[in-house]
């Protein structure tokens, strides 16, 4: 049948008495409405009077062709609410526009109204305890308040009624956070729908919408649907409907791998951690998916301990790990093992605590000898142990098992393992970091400092302080905080060395019970030190801390102190120690008021405790120094970590504080509570106040905060301080380029490198310090193949730091940069999330403290805390480490070190060929020939031995100059030819590299990159891995468990910390073997005649034995340097400082030119 043309005739039909009539007009315009639907819309009064006329049996054809009219009006509000009352008409499988439109639309206004409907959910059991905030935000803003807002200075409001912040978050966006209009608009353009059978009618067409899906196996949809309507129930139904569906079916490929139910688990867990952003909603989702979890007879428990950290419900932990452990088995003790790993990467002191608690010890009762004779027998105990049996009466293997779980929760297992890695694959370039040295003038401290810190980076982890022994001249210099700088970088590079961390420092530590002879500044840094080599993992250091806090009276020494503490009980909660320090911050001291702030924030560290909140919002708002007032802002970001809508009441009352400094702590708490969710909410506020507060310091960190909330998206930073990074402002371009370090850090991303190297040549030092510093951080680990930049960019930091017209602020930061780069031995990167994708706490909190190096130099050190090593440690059910080998599937130089630099020696004054007269030239061979003519003689005269001699060397005498000219030309032909060979071979080496074989064997205990991990896959062999390898330590499961096997021995056992000898107390074995080879090379001159190369031998020998006994008068190691750095030679008030560089002026390429 021919479709109409048009509609005149068929709409008369309407108004017909006869129903059969009315009905034929509709199904007419029904099936012809995309055509004739312009004059339809002129009737809609009528088909709308049929619609509601109770006694017409088409009713819902009558709301059929209304809701297509409205269609094509764009009326989608009227054209979905006549859909629905279409019942059955309206076909949800009929591949249209309308019916696409529709559902969309349905889809929306059932989310926004089951959204609504939603109850939040119950406070957990962190935020029970904690007290509404009772501080009187604004106390300080009067009635005029609003007239001198820091945030919009010109307007009678704090804030413009157009602005972003002053419009409701009605969405409450919780996907990816993105810029869309269509986004923001949803809510605007959803109805009201108040009639109750218009809500049925909806809710059927939902679940006659979910029904489809779940029938052809699209779980995802209905999970999507389901967590943004924030509807739970449809959540568990979904997943206990795919399990059902999978146990009818049961096939194959579902039976060897995993289910879907299993499968929908994790796409819930990974959008629940990823792209929700409301904290109550996740923590349901999470609750649900661990119920669930836990009622599958094996379920993922890599999955449940996510869900655990997440929850903080270590009881859970605990009762996971049991039962993992009751089972007995091999293979799932090494679940359990790889568990408390990753539960230890990701919890919080107080967590693995409270863990450790509920946990049996696995340690046998001891005897009441045992306990009297505790120092005595502490090396025998163990074995005591073993025989004896266990006070819960648990099988040998349990016991073992529960203890080697207690090592690894306590960290110290995973301590060791990292630092067995970075002492063993150390491969620092000591080359840079003399070049450095040289490059600085060390009298001047900015300078002493910046090489302090280039070589902590580059040994971060590795125990390796060559460096410090080699230079004890330079380490001479420092004075004053250069000293307690120098002093804490030891931390540094020991971080984790917990065994040796007391007799290393020893030399620097305050002598408790007696007068410190030793400078207060190398006592301060000590304690600094102690708690970075403690960070996170406080347990042993933290009584010591404590006391010689409190003993001390030096306001040095508490500045160290305090830092130390705040490192090492980092988020325990600890009230003693937190009582210890707000009683020294309340002496109004505002050298050590400052370290005290951030310890404060360190110790409750997420808690959100808000009595400690008042104190410090109190106090900063009743002193007057301003470090102390920056101190406790930063503090109370801290305490605020990662609370999200928890600290709005707190970020609310910073930022409307007139105090710039609180207004920067507001910023930063901003940072802190949203940290990696990429919230919509938090990036408005934080772009307002980078564009609009009269601080330029609030603007600073404004745009720097946004590579916190967004380094789990890099890809989004570039292009959201693009514009910022070409600011008038030098403060908004530096917080750009951090910005874009923070939140980039070890990706190599081409779009933030565009950005910054323009910014290298900024006409500002300290943007130029910035840019460098964030290009470190981008390109760590990278090497040429990765990145082609990475060469060019190495070349320009060495080029910036020997340059002496360059300013002092900018060769810091390339000194920084360039101990960025080659962080922990080149096996390093710096990581914020965890390799299971939670929130690496301490990096996070490393680099906030980090950035803080603006206003203190020391604060610097803290960046240690965001290198994380980049290895895949493999570790059998004993916990031992077999040598064993897995594969990479890519090229060998894909992922390789970068090559170490080549030292150039130094070359001397080339030779010039001595002019030779011909009267010179005939006078020789007149005694050539004279000479031939006596050896003739000779041979028939028999003349002395001596006589022999004697004549040899005027002979050798006249061939100097020859032979110099011989050699140098040999050299010159030698230099030649090497030039040659290597542009001949550049081509050969490029096909070389072409033809380079594709997949290699490592070695365990070795670098892999976080890039490098899709590549990686372990043969069929004798060990394979219990989970998918992410980096870290990785149990294994060994097939051959009766079979003998061969361990990786520990190099660092050997390795012993060194201590200064007493001088003059005797040569060496080496010494003695220097001299003893010294006294042979002679004798062997004296029978040889003098050759010169043996002289020239003897001489360096010589030498060397000197030095050799130099250095062991003066000592090695860190404990060597201590009568450098404990000495009490500051500088008095009246002595000059060494003079800094003055300014030179630039001259571009162009005027240079003219």
């Amino acid at each position: 049948m021919p479709g109409l043309v048009t509609a005149t005739g068929v709409l008369a039909f309407l108004a017909d008495e006869e129903t059969e009539l009315k009905v034929f007009a509709l199904k007419t315009l029904n099936d012809d409405i995309d055509t004739v639907w312009t004059e339809v819309a002129g009737a809609l009064s009528q088909i709308e009077a049929l619609y509601e006329d109770e006694s017409f049996p088409e009713r819902q054809l009558a709301a059929l062709v209304l809701a297509k009219v409205y269609f094509h009006l764009q009326a989608y509000n009227e054209s979905m609410t006549f859909a629905l009352a279409a019942g059955p008409l309206f076909k949800l499988d009929a591949p249209g526009e309308f019916e696409e439109t529709i559902i969309s639309k349905c889809i929306d206004q059932y989310i926004a109204g089951s959204a609504q409907r939603h109850a939040p959910a119950k406070q957990s059991k962190n935020d029970i305890s904690l007290p509404a905030l009772s501080i009187p935000f604004g106390g300080g803003a009067g009635e005029g308040a609003a007239l001198i807002s820091p945030t919009t200075p010109f307007s009678q409001s704090t804030l413009p009624s157009k602005s972003l912040l002053s419009r409701a978050s009605t969405d409450n966006t919780i996907l990816d956070p993105t810029f869309q209009p269509t986004k923001e608009g949803r809510s605007a353009s959803v109805a009201q729908v108040t009639d109750i059978g218009t809500q049925n009618a909806l809710q059927n067409v939902i679940e006659r919408l979910f029904e489809s899906c779940l029938k052809e196996g699209k779980y995802r949809q209905v999970v999507g649907i389901a967590v943004e309507a924030k509807n739970l129930d449809v959540l568990r139904r979904v997943i206990k409907r795919a399990s059902e569906d999978a146990k009818r079916s049961k096939t194959k490929a579902q039976e060897s791998g995993q289910g879907p139910a299993e499968e929908l688990m994790d796409y819930a867990l990974s959008i629940c951690m990823d792209v929700v952003q409301e904290r109550s909603l996740r923590t349901e989702i999470l609750r649900l998916i661990l119920d669930l979890l836990s009622d599958i007879p094996n379920p993922d428990y890599f999955a449940i301990a996510k869900c655990v950290v997440y929850l903080d419900s270590d009881e859970e932990a605990s009762t996971m790990l049991r039962q993992l452990i009751a089972k007995g088995d091999q293979n799932t003790i090494a679940i359990a093992y790889q568990i408390a790993f990753d539960l230890y990467d990701n919890g919080t002191q107080e967590f693995l605590a409270k863990a450790l608690k509920s946990l049996p010890s696995g340690e046998p009762p001891k005897k009441p000898e045992a306990q009297e004779q505790k120092e005595g027998d502490a090396e025998t105990e163990p074995l005591l142990q073993d025989q004896e049996g266990s006070e819960e009466e648990l099988p040998e293997e349990a016991a073992k098992a529960y203890r080697n779980i207690r090592s690894i929760l306590d960290g110290s297992k995973a301590i060791k393992l990292n630092l067995e890695f970075l002492y063993r694959n150390n491969h620092t370039d000591l080359s840079i970091l003399n070049k450095v040295r040289d490059s600085l003038e060390a009298r001047n401290s900015i300078f002493h400092s910046a090489v302090t810190f280039c070589n902590a980076f580059m040994n971060a982890g590795t125990t390796h302080d060559k460096f410090f022994r080699d230079n004890l001249d330079w380490l001479g210099k420092a004075a004053n905080w250069s000293k307690f700088t120098a002093t804490a970088a030891l931390g540094v590079i020991h971080r984790g060395n917990l065994t040796q961390a007391r007799k290393l420092l020893e030399p620097y530590l305050p002598k408790q019970g007696s007068v410190s002879s030793g400078s207060v500044y190398s006592q301060g840094g000590a304690l600094y030190a102690y708690g970075l080599i403690h960070a996170n993992h406080g347990a042993d250091a933290l009584d010591y801390l404590r006391a010689v806090f409190n003993a001390g009276n030096v306001e040095v020494v508490h500045h160290g102190g305090a830092l130390g503490l705040g490192l090492a009980g980092m988020a325990t909660g600890n009230e003693q120690i937190y009582d210890d320090l707000r009683a020294v911050l309340f002496g109004d001291s505002a050298l050590s008021g400052e370290a005290v702030g951030v310890a404060m924030g360190l110790i409750m560290l997420g808690t959100g405790d808000a009595q400690a909140l008042e104190t410090m919002f109190t106090y900063a708002h009743e002193t007057t120094h301003e470090k102390i007032v920056r101190g406790c802002a930063i503090g109370m970001a801290l305490i605020m970590f990662g609370r999200q809508e928890g600290a709005d009441i707190m970020i609310e009352g910073l930022l409307s504080d007139p105090d710039p400094a609180l207004r920067y702590g507001g910023i930063l708490t901003v940072a802190m509570a949203y940290c990696g969710t990429g919230s919509n909410k938090a990036i408005r506020k934080l772009l307002h106040f980078a564009v609009s507060d009269v601080n330029d310091d609030v603007r600073r960190i404004a745009v720097m905060s946004l590579g916190f909330i967004l380094f789990r998206k890099p890809g989004s930073v570039p292009r959201m301080v693009e514009l910022l990074a070409e600011s008038y402002n030098p403060h908004v371009r530096y917080g750009s380029a951090m910005a874009l370090g923070i939140s980039c850090a070890g990706t190599g991303l081409d779009e933030a490198i565009d950005l910054l190297e323009p910014m290298m040549k900024d006409p500002t030092d300290f943007v130029r310090q910035g840019a460098l510093i964030a290009l470190a951080m981008i390109m760590v680990q990278q090497n040429e193949v990765m990145n082609p930049k990475v060469a060019a960019i190495r070349k320009t930091l060495k080029k910036v730091v020997g340059d002496r017209h360059e300013d002092a602020m900018t060769k810091f930061g390339a000194s920084l940069a360039l101990g960025i780069i080659d962080a922990g031995g080149r096996n390093c990167t710096i990581g914020l999330q965890t390799q299971t994708g939670n929130l690496n706490m301490p990096g996070i909190i490393g680099m906030a403290v980090f950035t803080q190096y603006w206003y203190w130099f020391p604060f610097t050190h803290f960046l240690s805390l965001s290198f994380v090593p980049t290895s895949i440690i493999g570790l059998d059910h004993d916990l031992e480490i077999p040598s064993f080998k897995f594969h990479c599937a890519t090229r060998p130089s894909l992922f390789d070190y970068p090559p170490e630099q080549e030292v150039k020696t130094e070359e001397g004054p080339t030779l010039v060929s001595t002019a030779i007269l011909s009267t010179t030239a005939q006078a020789k061979r007149r005694a050539q020939k004279k000479e031939r003519a006596q050896r003739r003689e000779s041979m028939d005269i028999d003349s002395t031995p001596v006589a022999k001699a004697s004549l040899q060397p005027p002979a050798d005498k006249m061939d100097v100059d020859d032979d110099k000219n011989a050699k140098a030309e040999d050299s010159k032909d030698k230099k030649e030819g090497e030039a040659v060979t290597e542009k001949e071979s550049t081509p050969e080496a490029k096909k070389k590299a072409e033809k380079e074989k594709v997949g290699y064997e490592i070695e365990n205990m070795s670098r892999v990159l976080p890039g490098q991990l899709k590549y990686i896959n372990f043969p069929v062999g004798r060990y394979k891995p219990v989970k998918k390898p992410t980096g870290g330590v990785l149990l294994l499961q060994d097939t051959q468990p009766d079979e003998p096997k061969a361990l990786i021995e520990e190099k660092l056992k050997k390795a012993t910390t060194e201590r200064a000898p007493v001088a003059g107390a005797g040569a060496t074995p080496r010494q003695q073997s220097g001299q003893s080879a010294a006294q042979n090379l002679l004798s062997q001159v004296q029978r040889s005649g003098g050759n010169m190369r043996d002289i020239n031998e003897l001489l360096q020998l010589a030498q060397r034995s000197s030095m050799a006994q130099a250095s062991a008068i003066s000592g090695s190691g860190a404990a060597a340097a201590a009568g450098v750095l404990t000495a009490i030679d500051e500088d008095g008030e009246g002595d000059e400082e060494a003079p800094v560089p003055k300014d030179f002026e630039y001259f571009t390429d162009a005027e240079e030119d003219e």
